[in-house]
């Protein structure tokens, strides 16, 4: 009979270091083109659109996950998990937990190979759950000494400083203006539902490391050309499905696509990262497809484990 895992079980087992090493793996994985990880796939429906990622490695699994654009509150999504050699379902996650902290893992990755060494201050725009597990993933790859947040709700952000002190330990302090969120920062994160520009790359220091989680594509995303422009070292999880983004991905547009590197490569030392302190580096997460079913499969196999 196949496990249920609902988010309890997803923040018991998976913890920042955890997740963040299995999205390393999976990151080379797909590098070595063991994980199978194809564009997003969906169907339009009435007033939203049903929403397919399929990822399989090679003779362990194969699976899924699904969720909608309706927008409900009560939306959630599936990750379903096969076994590559029987077919059998052996988990189902329903929730948002495993979803959140695979993106969150991603961004950790991207720090963790992007980021200066010394890194230690981190401005993020953004209060919502992407923006926590960004937060939560970079805390697990370097020492933070503060984190620094805006968002346009005032109780928000102070909420989220306050969790950054409470769960992670890290004076954190909520700001007015996303200019000063990022002011002096050695990383930042830009976790927003915003369709315009939330910040200019004018205000980034030398040496700053960014990753961009919400909306990147022509005509509706948080940050502008000039980001890209600013760019010495432009990474993506996966290029593949950067260039199937309706309407395209800014990133994979000239005059950027050719120098859009994939993070597994980084990863594996086939093409560079960063080679100067100085270099403003940007990580441009789509959200490698099979990323979510790796992380069951690591999420099952940390859990027996521990029993």
């Amino acid at each position: 009979m196949a496990l249920f895992v609902s988010d309890r079980e997803v923040s018991a087992v998976l913890d920042a270091s955890t997740t963040v090493a299995a999205m390393r793996d999976a990151l080379l994985a797909a590098h070595a083109g063991r994980l199978v990880a194809p564009p997003r796939a969906s169907a339009p429906l009435g007033g939203g659109r049903m929403v397919l990622t399929a990822g399989q490695l090679t003779d362990e699994w194969y699976g899924y996950r699904s969720y909608d654009t309706f927008g409900h509150p009560q939306g959630e999504q599936l990750v379903v998990l096969h076994d590559g050699r029987t077919g059998a379902v052996r988990a189902v996650a329903v929730g948002e937990e495993l979803g959140s902290r695979r993106t969150g893992g991603l961004g950790g990755v991207a720090v963790d190979a992007l980021a200066r060494p010394d890194a230690a201050t981190l401005g993020v725009i953004g209060s919502g759950g992407q923006a926590w597990t960004q937060v939560w993933a970079a805390a697990a790859v370097r020492p933070l000494r503060e984190v620094t947040v805006h968002s346009r709700s005032a109780a928000r952000r102070e909420a989220f400083a306050a969790r950054v002190r409470a769960e992670l330990g890290v004076p954190a302090r909520a700001v007015d203006t996303a200019r000063a969120a990022v002011a002096g920062r050695d990383v930042v994160v830009l976790a927003t539902t915003s369709p315009t520009p939330v910040l200019a790359a004018a205000d980034l220091a030398p040496g700053a490391h960014v990753n961009t989680v919400g909306f990147k594509q022509r005509g509706r995303a948080e940050f502008a050309a000039d980001l890209l422009d600013a760019a010495d070292v432009l990474v993506t999880d996966s290029a593949a499905q950067a260039r199937a983004y309706d309407p395209p991905m800014l990133a994979a547009l000239p005059p950027y696509a050719g120098r859009l590197a994939d993070l597994g490569a980084v990863l594996a030392g086939a093409v560079p990262g960063r080679t100067g302190a100085d270099q403003v580096s940007v990580f441009c997460s789509t959200g490698l497809a099979g990323t979510e079913v790796f992380l069951l499969d690591r999420l099952l196999r940390v859990g027996a484990a521990r029993r």
